[in-house]
């Protein structure tokens, strides 16, 4: 199985993905209850989150990367705290993340 399956049938079930053509097609843009999903479906998986970015009105808001938090990307702390950060900042923000799903997981 590849990443992008892995991530379309293990943590994107069931979830709407927002990008309407704003960002590359590949990039799924969650809304703030549906991201809260995402990332407790990767803590539960251990899969790695390097970079979690916003958009607002399909324009970009901010970023925040594990490497800013001095964190590992599979260290849950720093992307809960990048969220609250972020979602906490302004609303109606949709959020993506780019992922890192280990060789295990993906040769189950």
């Amino acid at each position: 199985m590849e990443q992008t399956e892995f991530l379309e049938k293990k943590i994107f079930t069931d979830l709407k993905n927002m990008n309407d053509g704003f960002d590359d097609e590949a990039i799924h843009y969650f809304s703030e209850s549906d991201f809260e999903t995402v990332l407790k479906q990767v803590e539960h998986f251990g899969i790695g989150i390097y970079t979690i970015k916003s958009h607002l009105n399909g324009k970009f808001n901010a970023d925040s990367t594990h490497d800013d938090h001095n964190k590992k990307a599979t260290d849950p702390k720093w992307y809960k705290k990048a969220f609250k950060t972020l979602k906490t900042s302004q609303t109606e923000l949709l959020y993506a993340a780019t992922y890192k799903v280990s060789k295990k997981l993906l040769e189950r």
